[in-house]
């Protein structure tokens, strides 16, 4: 068994396949971008990778191919468990790495005339699908998955609150 070191990518895939109970590496990427790609994205060949990293690491087992498909179906190992548990457990803090389009744009010149109603109607317009998720189906959620949506919920509002704070620069300082 392979000595891997576990990166956040590799601990999403563990956790994926952990709840799903097995999936193939196309199901983890389905799975995340249905899940948690609004707070956590991973590019579809990371996925692949992670999974053909962790199988050799054996922190995860291949328990069956699908027939004509050529898709190896993937579980957790009781290694793959313990450092999901343990990952779980770690309460250290990690810094965030906000990757925001429109804030490098800003930083860079960009007219806030021009990009300050694009953003603005973005994020209002996944704030409205969160706030819609969360009256949907709020109450079928974990509690962690809760608190997910609430932080999606309070970031898109602080984003547009800032883009419609960006949007009235001229109300707010003189032209330079």
């Amino acid at each position: 068994m392979a000595d891997a070191r576990l990166t956040t990518s590799s601990f999403l895939v563990l956790g994926i396949i952990d709840k799903l109970g097995e999936a193939s590496a196309y199901d983890v990427k389905v799975e995340a971008g249905r899940t948690v790609a609004p707070f956590w994205s991973v590019p579809h060949a990371q996925v692949y990778a992670q999974c053909d990293r962790l199988l050799a690491a054996g922190l995860l087992a291949q328990v069956r191919q699908e027939s004509g498909r050529g898709r190896r179906v993937l579980a957790l190992t009781d290694r793959g468990r313990r450092a999901l548990r343990d990952w779980l457990a770690d309460p250290g803090f990690v810094p965030v790495e906000a990757r925001e389009r429109g804030i490098l744009k800003l930083w860079f010149g960009a007219r806030p005339d021009e990009i300050a109603p694009v953003q603005l109607a973005e994020h209002r317009r996944t704030l409205d699908t969160y706030e819609e998720l969360a009256d949907s189906v709020g109450e079928l959620l974990t509690p962690g998955q809760r608190e997910a949506l609430e932080f999606g919920i309070r970031y898109e509002r602080m984003m547009a609150d800032f883009w419609d704070w960006v949007g009235r620069r001229d109300e707010r300082t003189p032209d330079r």
